[in-house]
Formats: structure tokens, sequence, C-alpha cells
């Protein structure tokens, strides 16, 4: 195992740069989630990493060694894709034993290397099967077993859970992160699925456009997080955002366009501002006697909690309630944020207040 370092590394197609600039360092023994939307550069960082794309400047580092010219082959890290990848006329042992087998690696240890990991991801029923007769989920279980018998210094996932229903996924995701809590490999994993950093991360690499928008705990980027775009990335539902004017009188206080008043219990020093963008995350807002007044536009229970869909000031906010809430569309309520719970972002900038 070691860590792993991306130092001012730079991706361009032509004229195109796709990654500019980018640095931040995975410490030895870390799961790491690279997140963001379609485009942002994870999974290019990843295969950068693999040595399946070349970088067009900066340094790649396992270590204290720069890998930049070092083939994929020789880079001691493990990658499992989203589509599997698994030869089809092999059966599932053969898949898993097939890279020790290029190596010329003896007939027992491959054996030996590959029920080890059989016994780790369940798997010791289905060595003679062929991928055709295997589900989505034992077939990615494979391809994690191929990474695991190669005993890598870094596991590397490139989105493995997309193809999966979403019951599996869930199922899968707690697979993985027990399989890295067991082996405590340095893990990078691609994902544009925010519920999927959040759940398995040891720290988060938010992006956006080729740039770290924040790196982080789970929790961090929930709790703090540095901007509108992580605010709004993180978090599902995603943060109610509304604009608001400022009146400073013996305390801040902000209202909407329309008139509606935010309450906010803990505010920054707002002194020279005059607009701010007003953020609170759905279920921070519970139902109460006074508070921003609001209208109910859509309701949807799911059990276990509530979800609305309602009007502040003519502007769409989303509600998660805790709770099963007697409540129909056209009801006017008043809603009432948590305490401490607000976040309050520059407009121009995105840029979290502080202070």
């Amino acid at each position: 195992m070691t860590d792993v370092t991306i130092r001012n590394v730079t991706k361009r197609y032509g004229a195109l740069t796709v990654i500019p600039q980018l640095s931040f360092k995975i410490e030895d023994g870390e799961f790491v989630v690279l997140v963001g939307p379609s485009g942002c550069g994870k999974s290019t960082l990843l295969r950068m990493l693999a040595g399946l794309e070349e970088i067009s400047g900066g340094d790649l580092l396992m270590g204290a060694e720069v890998i930049n010219d070092r083939p994929a082959k020789e880079r001691d890290m493990a990658i499992v894709f989203q589509n599997y990848a698994l030869y089809p006329h092999m059966t599932v042992a053969e898949n898993m034993g097939f890279a020790l087998k290029l190596r010329k690696r003896p007939r027992a240890e491959i054996d030996e290397r590959v029920d080890k990991a059989a016994a780790i991801l369940g798997l010791g029923k289905l060595l003679d099967r062929y991928p055709r007769a295997l589900s989505g989920g034992q077939r990615q279980r494979v391809a994690m077993g191929r990474a695991i018998v190669r005993d890598p210094q870094v596991f590397l996932f490139d989105e493995p859970l997309s193809n999966l229903d979403a019951k599996l996924r869930v199922q899968m995701r707690a697979e993985i992160k027990a399989l890295h809590q067991r082996l405590k490999i340095t893990t990078v994993y691609v994902t544009h699925d925010q519920i999927e950093a959040m759940t398995m991360a040891d720290k988060i690499v938010v992006m956006n456009e080729g740039r770290v928008e924040q790196m982080g705990t789970p929790l961090e980027l929930y709790d703090r997080p540095a901007n509108i775009f992580v605010a709004g990335f993180i978090g599902s539902p995603s943060m109610n955002f509304l604009p608001a004017t400022v009146a400073l009188a013996n305390s801040p206080a902000l209202k909407t366009p329309e008139g509606v008043e935010l309450p906010v219990d803990a505010c920054p020093t707002l002194t020279g501002r005059s607009e701010v963008t007003y953020g609170i995350r759905p279920e921070h807002l519970e139902l109460g006697e006074t508070g921003i007044p609001a209208e109910v536009v859509v309701v949807e229970p799911t059990g276990s909690e509530t979800q609305l869909y309602v009007t502040v000031g003519g502007r769409d906010v989303v509600v998660v309630l805790r709770n099963r809430a007697d409540v129909r569309p056209g009801e006017k309520i008043w809603l009432r944020p948590r305490k401490g719970s607000a976040h309050l972002f520059d407009p121009n900038s995105g840029a979290r207040i502080t202070g």
C-alpha cells in the first residue's frame, strides 16, 4: 500500500484543456471518492492514474516515486470498470487468475490467490461458471476478485455500480466498503452519484470542469460546503437556494425579492453586503406555526419520510419531513428552519460567507 499524489496535473486534447493544474493527495489506505457531474474530468483523472491516458503536464506519484512514464502494467494498480470487462470464454476462476497467468506465476499460487479472493467475495461456488451464467452483481464481484488477486498497492474503481439496479447497488456499496475496511488498500473510486460518495468515502473530492471545488470528509462537505456548487451537489434532494436582500439595523435581516422574511439565527458578518444567496437543506425545514410562509404544490409520502414540493414567494422549494404529515396540495403552511442550519453564499462568486 502507498499514498498517491496528483501534483499540478494537466490534461489537454489538442487546444482543449479538460483538467487544468490539478493537485491533491490521497493518503495511504484512504478510500477517496472523486465525484462530480458528467464531463468534470473524474474518469479522465482515474485513467491517467491507471496509465491508460497520458498526462499533458505535472506529476503523478506513488509514494515518493514519479510514475508518469511507467507503463500501466507496471504501476501496481488494479482497476475495476463499469462494464466488468470479463472474458466470456473463461470461467470465473480463469478470469480472476488471468493477470497472474500472464505473469507466469505458478499454478499453485494462482489457485491459492483465486480461492482466497473467492472466499472474501462469496464466489467459492461460482468458480466453474462462465460470465453469461452470472447476475450483474456476481459479475461485479468477479471483476473485484480479479483486482484483489493481483494484490495491488492501489484499487481504482470507475463507476462500478452504475449498471446495477437500485437494490443491488445499495448491497454492493456496503460490500465494497467492507472490502476496503478488511484489506486497507488505498482506493480511488469514481462516481457521479453523491449518495455513493457520502456513504463510502473517507474523503470526497468534488470536481467541476477539471478543478477541485472542495476536498474533505463527507460530513465536512455536508455541514460546511465551500461554495454553492458543492452545497447543491452534496445532499439528496439538493439544497434549496433563495436570493435575499440584507437589511442591517440592530441585527441582519434577510428578505427574498418578494418580501418573504428568511430567519437566520446565527448570521455571519454581513456589513457592506446588500445581497446574499440563502441556502437551506430540505431535511432542515420543519413545519411550524410561524416562520417562512409556503404553499404546498406536491406531496410525496415514501413511508419513512414525506417530501413536499412547495413555493416560497413563487419560488420552488423542497422539504423533507422525517415523519408523516397531513398536508395537501394548495394548503398554506409555515416552514421553520432548524437552528443553525442556514447557509449564506456570495451571489457573485458562489463562495460560502463565513466570519
